[in-house]
């Protein structure tokens, strides 16, 4: 029989534990191992059993155990120190706070959109790496004190539980998820009504959502959920399950999280009196209405005209992209949007035509039927970024097309390389070891990894055992559940005692299964893997997991091909595939593997995180250089796999570069793992082991990337959105006017003749150019405008490299808008040398020299 209804009921706890609620309500527990110390030892099983989750903890204590607890002293007196060092967590000053009283640019308040956060186990709304990494963003931005509020959805069974066929087809569930049940908050009104947000759908149906928050350390999180009497039917399934449903379910999901999510904002500012943001950061395109949203507010509620909104809107706007593939990127029929913001939808004197062309593909091989989602992230974000030096690179390729006449460089599209959160990813048997031997500062720079007299090659060898261990009895538990699902007797798993061992060369692979992270390319050559895994002196051990998404069937198989080559009999002690991949599972996983396994095509992979986690813990990776491996890999960190760039057959590439894998691993990594001294220590491992710790341990950190965006992108956004606002928005009007005669006039603005003397007939280092140029600007002032001498090193195609950009000074001006410009460049450097003049707009408050798409050149 089902039930009709279902909620959770919460415990009522002693006045003396009342403590405990906000302990287990604030998110910080998933970082912090002494409140995780505290709830374990209200009952060790009965933690274990709810897979530490707080909340589930709570609620399963009965009336006689809460009572024995309240009356003990020492516990009580746990509680409250525990409580006390939250609230100093969430109450002084840390580095933000530090850096705001001397730099009164940073911004008061930041808000953060994204689809997914990866928090905890306990609060399953991620799927990979995209919400890892927005859980890592805000819990860094915690610890540091950044004034960040994470805005998202709440997904009524979030993402799906993985399982395996008895034939090794993965198998979808999803478990209903209770609100109540979760570490949430209800958001409501004065009169405990709960709060909600709605938003209009065509047919004159209305979307409502209540907004849940959670408490992330000192960053709160506004979860949207649609799942309220309020709405139809279709409409509570609006947010039934992330990245489900078809084009106008999705569609719908990602207008509630950008327009909606914008009112949840105000609706939290308006409860809490919390600052309206500065800044908005779009985490993927996704939340890309958010910036609709923001210019229906200037244009309905201010009164400002739609272009000067949009100025107003870009300015204080951050987009950053995930993606280094077209198909990774959000797209929906432009006549489905329009059925969202046009006929009686319009949203407040924001006209249908505009929106639709803030998402154009009205660009050279741009579908024009459709409607981009990062295409309109970057025209509504006045900075965008990659998330690794490689993959900034990358993206400005890929949208080049949306500023045609600009070389790639100058695309507007930086890179921050993304980082992880160490106190959620590294174990804390290895933090309590290098805290005995190490200081915190040496810890901060990584020093102390090589001191000589630091921690001894005995204790870290040890340790790395140590984390072995744990792994393989976490993997055993976990092939035996998912045999036993697969149809499995326990008397047929007798074999599961002797899968993995403690003592072999770990080599970890975890990620999502897309086909261009190549799951399988370690299954090229069945028999070479297997001599590798069954080595007589030197065997290799595989601990592998992934989710591919419910509708990629070619993923699927791809999993089916790999779980049955390690089902067979020969090899399963070796080689184990761990179904449902997930937090939990990967904080035992990284600090058990030797070797971090990633073999993507170069250059798809836009970063790759997992890698770096492995690294925090002493783990050595194994990749192609893709992601962030690309930028930092060193010859002493870990092994580059060869790549076979240029080979056009993806057949004849993959066997290219798993035959590089398997000699990397049989003759380099492996062959250096069992190289051991007279102690038996693998003194050459270690010292990568160690080179790793201080080399990357710093460089791989969230807080440096938190930093880097509150540096290069927050603070420069927050700056620009208070140059344009103020009454009235004079900025963002003067702008808008501006933009709009620089177009009109541009058509008339050509370079009409350069001159240049000063270099004889034998150019030298050290000779200065003397350049002249004379240009037509129609209707447009020289301020208007920069008149740049673009010069490099030139090819035998006259095609400039290395190039760099020398502004010429207003001269003189001629009848009928003529001009002339002149300056001079000295030569720097030997070599062809090769120049050219180009007009680009110009205006204090413009981000970048490519941000209107104009260039006149010569």
């Amino acid at each position: 029989m089902r039930a009709i209804r279902r909620f959770t009921v919460r415990t009522v706890l002693p006045a003396e534990l009342a403590d405990l609620d906000e302990l287990a309500h604030n998110l910080r527990w998933s970082w912090h191992a002494p409140t995780r110390d505290l709830f374990a030892a209200i009952d060790a099983d009965l933690w274990e059993s709810v897979n530490g989750d707080p909340v589930a903890l709570l609620g399963a204590l009965g009336p006689d155990r809460l009572a024995a607890l309240a009356a003990d002293a020492e516990f009580v007196s746990a509680v409250r120190e525990a409580a006390a060092d939250l609230s100093r967590y969430l109450s002084e000053d840390r580095w933000y706070q530090q850096a705001a009283a001397s730099d009164a640019s940073l911004p008061q308040a930041i808000a953060y959109f994204s689809p997914e956060f990866g928090i905890t186990s306990v609060l399953p709304q991620y799927s990979g790496g995209l919400g890892i990494l927005a859980g890592d963003h805000l819990k860094s931005a915690s610890d540091l004190g950044v004034p960040i509020v994470g805005v998202g959805l709440l997904y009524g069974a979030g993402y799906f539980k993985q399982a395996l066929s008895r034939d090794g087809w993965q198998v979808e569930t999803y478990p209903v998820i209770d609100p109540d049940g979760l570490p949430l908050t209800l958001l409501r009104e004065a009169d405990g009504t709960p709060s909600r947000v709605s938003l209009p759908l065509p047919g004159g149906r209305t979307l409502h959502a209540h907004v849940w928050k959670a408490a992330v350390g000192r960053v709160p999180l506004l979860l949207l959920d649609s799942n309220v009497p309020e709405n139809d039917d279709l409409a509570r399934k609006v947010t039934d399950r992330l990245y489900g449903g078809g084009g106008e379910h999705r569609l719908q999901q990602e207008l509630l999280l950008g327009v909606g999510g914008v009112r949840a904002l105000r609706l939290w500012s308006r409860l809490s009196g919390a600052p309206t943001p500065e800044v908005y950061h779009t985490n993927e395109g996704h939340a890309g209405f958010l910036g609709i949203e923001r210019i229906r507010e200037l244009v309905g509620e201010v009164g400002l005209g739609f272009d000067d909104a949009l100025e107003a809107v870009r300015a204080a706007t951050v987009f950053t992209t995930h993606t280094p593939v077209p198909a990774g990127i959000d797209r929906f029929e432009a006549s489905l949007v329009a059925q969202y913001f046009g006929g009686d939808l319009t949203f407040d004197g924001v006209p249908v035509e505009r929106v639709l062309a803030l998402g154009a593909e009205d660009y050279e091989g741009g579908d024009p039927t459709l409607f981009n989602m990062a295409v309109m992230g970057l025209r509504l974000g006045g900075r965008a970024n990659g998330v690794s030096l490689l993959h900034g690179e990358v993206s400005r390729g890929m949208f080049n097309g949306l500023w045609s006449g600009f070389d790639e460089a100058e695309v507007p599209i930086t890179s921050v390389t993304n980082g992880v959160h160490s106190p959620t990813w590294v174990d804390r048997k290895l933090v309590d070891l290098a805290r005995t031997h190490l200081s915190d500062a040496e810890l901060e720079d990584g020093t102390g990894w090589l001191r000589a007299d630091g921690v001894p090659d005995a204790d870290l060898w040890t340790m790395r055992r140590t984390l072995r261990a744990q792994l393989v009895a976490n993997a055993r538990e976990r092939v035996r559940a998912s045999w036993r699902h697969r149809g499995a007797s326990p008397a047929e798993l007798g074999w599961v005692d002797d899968v993995l061992d403690p003592d072999v060369l770990t080599i970890g692979f975890a990620r999502r299964v897309p086909t261009y992270k190549r799951l399988t390319l370690m299954l090229s050559d069945p028999e070479r893997l297997r001599s590798l895994l069954l080595h007589p002196e030197r065997p290799v051990q595989l601990v592998i997991a992934g989710k591919s998404h419910p509708a990629d069937d070619q993923g699927k198989r791809l999993i089916q091909q790999l779980v049955r080559f390690a089902d067979d009999a020969g090899v399963r002690h070796r080689i184990v595939f761990l179904p449902n991949y997930d937090i939990a599972m990967a904080q035992t996983l990284y600090p058990g593997c030797d070797v971090w396994l990633n073999n993507p095509l170069r250059p798809l992979e836009a970063c790759g995180t997992s890698g770096m986690k492995a690294a925090l813990n002493g783990g050595l990776n194994l990749s192609i250089l893709d992601g962030w491996w690309d930028e930092w890999y060193d010859g002493e960190n870990g092994w580059a796999i060869p790549t076979a760039d240029g080979v056009d057959d993806p057949d004849r590439r993959d066997d290219l570069e798993a035959a590089a894998l398997y000699d990397l691993v049989e003759n380099q990594v492996a062959a250096r793992f069992y190289d051991r001294d007279e102690r038996g220590i693998p003194v050459r491992w270690l010292e990568m082991v160690r080179h790793t710790l201080a080399t990357l341990g710093p460089k791989v950190q969230a807080t440096r990337m938190v930093t880097d965006y509150v540096q290069r992108l927050y603070t420069p956004a927050a700056v620009a959105g208070r140059s344009l606002n103020g009454d009235g928005f004079p900025g963002a009007k003067e702008l808008a006017s501006w933009k709009q005669a620089v177009r009109a006039a541009w058509p008339d603005v050509r370079v009409d003749h350069v001159e240049s003397v000063g270099v004889g007939e034998v150019a030298q280092v050290g000779d200065v150019l003397q350049v002249r140029a004379y240009v037509s600007l129609g209707g447009l002032r020289p301020d208007d405008v920069a008149v740049e001498v673009v010069h490099g090193r030139v090819s035998e195609a006259d095609e400039l490299s290395d190039v760099r950009h020398q502004e010429l000074a207003w001269a003189e001006s001629y009848e009928a808008g003529r001009h002339a410009f002149a300056g001079d460049v000295r030569l720097g450097a030997s070599g062809p040398f090769g120049y050219t003049v180009r007009v680009v707009p110009k205006h204090e408050h413009l981000a970048s020299v490519a941000e209107t798409g104009l260039v006149a050149n010569a």
